[in-house]
């Protein structure tokens, strides 16, 4: 497998860094945001870029300018949806013929989708959320989730069922509210970092693997 290609994109009066992988005879590209807390290079990030490579989909991992300068506060969120916005666009100019797909990690996530809901990104085609963040650890919520319903291209929601930041009993209702251009993938077991107790009977790479071959799935329908 070819390495990632390390890009720089400009971002109102900064730049970040990102990273393009692209596999031969790519089918798609996924404009792919990170968690709050990890960058991305953290060790999901670039698990989940290799696996889509093997499944010949190809990514484009950007940092936000507060990870970029290594701030523990997150930016603005004004600020992260026009790095959404310039991710999304470099990524179209460099793969001009591949299906678009934006989303991202937790916080990557809810900023994509919010970036999508006030003004659709140019050319993407779907959404795809990993451990969409509904609320705070320890105080169940739906607030997060209003501006979903303005969003108009097929999202898919891969999330574990033991994720402490989506209890399934709200997140299930949101899901079916919005319909069927709308799926939601549970990971069994799995923590918000899609990890599993050695107890359930699972290993960590096989809720990736499975992970991966959801997004493949969902990916050749839109």
């Amino acid at each position: 497998m070819s390495a990632a290609q390390a890009m720089s994109l400009a971002v109102n009066d900064t730049r970040v860094s990102a990273l393009w992988l692209e596999p031969a005879a790519a089918t798609g590209c996924f404009v792919f945001a990170h968690g709050a807390g990890a960058g991305m290079t953290h060790s999901f990030m670039s698990a989940f870029a290799d696996g889509l490579a093997e499944r010949r989909i190809a990514t484009l991992r950007y940092q936000f300018p507060y990870m970029e300068r290594r701030s523990g506060r997150p930016d603005p969120p004004a600020l992260c949806h026009a790095t959404v916005r310039a991710a999304v666009d470099a990524a179209a100019q460099r793969a001009a013929t591949l299906k678009l797909i934006a989303g991202g990690k937790s916080f990557g996530a809810r900023m994509t989708s919010q970036a999508q809901a006030s003004h659709p990104l140019r050319g993407v085609r779907g959404l795809a959320f990993l451990g969409f963040p509904l609320h705070a650890a320890g105080k169940p919520a739906s607030t997060r989730a209003a501006h979903l319903s303005e969003i108009k291209v097929p999202m898919l929601f891969l999330q574990g069922e033991k994720d402490k930041l989506a209890e399934p009993a709200l997140l299930q209702p949101i899901i079916a509210d919005l319909g069927g251009k709308t799926t939601l993938v549970w990971a069994p077991d799995a923590d918000h970092s899609f990890h599993v107790l050695k107890r359930s009977g699972r290993r960590d790479e096989q809720v990736l693997a499975s992970l991966l071959d959801s997004f493949a799935a969902w990916a050749a329908t839109i």
